[in-house]
């Protein structure tokens, strides 16, 4: 009966009320078709359900989540995907959001139940928000050999070479959040890696510090930066063996496969959070999917 009370150690209530609450009836959920729990709280009257206060509360439409899943990992823009999908962008925008901040949780989480990293590779790939003269730097970690993506930060840095000067005339001085986002970035990764463990990277001069910093014990190898090729569009090399393969090759793979990021573009980011978005869904789809399937087509 729908109106029944039946006490359940079930969730608790938004409230904070520390009293059970109990079971009051279901409701069919028109969007995908499910049976939902409801509750009551007695100690403060309210009711709510199972699905009250998750990441697609109050949500339309959930069957096409994994559908704009699949377009924003595989090098659709957003205007791209809700000509195909007939949906309003602001719809697919609050789709977007809700599974990014989603995949930015799952992504640290997947991470930490799996063996500790015994090699790591990390470098830093430049990218803007809405123009060059405002610049972006998404610090990317990386396992060496397998190109499990361990995480990474997207930071603000001002402008260099000849955009210089036409950025600080046009747009004022430019703060550069790369120093404490290297700091964050390297706080969550000890948790990741092995002891002992060997970290590579090219020969940024400001890289030294910050690994011997958070990892004392570790093995740090640098390398000289070399020309990409024209595949790549920089981030692939030009012939002979690239000690830090592993990681050009998984950001090759985030331009190809992320709209905004490509080279030569009008796709460009307007909001640095959104990008970060943007990056937790691929880098989950990368580790979860892509990986694990070329890990079952591997010779044996």
């Amino acid at each position: 009966m729908s109106g029944e009370l039946i006490c359940v150690s079930g969730p608790s209530c938004p409230s904070g009320c520390r009293i059970k609450p109990v079971r009051r009836g279901r409701f069919h959920r028109k969007c995908d078709s499910r049976e939902i729990q409801r509750f009551l709280c007695r100690g403060c009257g309210g009711s709510f359900s199972e699905a009250t206060g998750g990441v697609f509360y109050r949500q339309k439409r959930r069957s096409l989540g994994p559908v704009i899943f699949q377009m924003m990992v595989g090098g659709f823009s957003q205007r791209r995907a809700t000509l195909c999908l007939q949906i309003n962008r602001k719809t697919l925008v609050r789709k977007f959001v809700a599974m990014g901040a989603l995949a930015q949780h799952l992504l640290h989480n997947t991470n930490i139940r799996m063996e500790p990293v015994k090699v790591m590779e990390f470098d830093d790939l430049e990218t803007f928000v809405h123009t060059k003269c405002k610049p972006l730097s998404v610090t990317l970690a990386v396992e060496s050999g397998t190109r499990r993506i361990l995480g990474f930060r997207v930071a603000d840095m001002p402008a260099k070479g000849k955009l210089a000067a036409v950025a600080l005339k046009k747009y004022g001085p430019r703060r550069d959040e790369r120093p404490e986002t290297r700091d964050e970035l390297f706080g969550e990764l000890s948790a990741l890696l092995a002891e002992k463990p060997t970290i590579k990277s090219d020969q940024n001069p400001h890289y030294r510090a910050y690994v011997a910093y958070h990892f004392p014990d570790c093995e740090h190898l640098t390398y000289k930066g070399r020309r990409g090729c024209v595949v790549g569009q920089g981030e692939l090399k030009r012939g002979g063996f690239d000690p830090l393969f592993s990681l050009n090759h998984t950001c090759a793979m985030l331009r190809a496969n992320i709209n905004r990021l490509v080279r030569r573009t009008w796709c460009t980011t307007k909001r640095k959070d959104r990008l970060s978005l943007h990056i937790a869904l691929y880098a989950l789809y990368h580790n979860l999917y892509l990986l694990g399937k070329a890990r079952s087509h591997a010779p044996t």
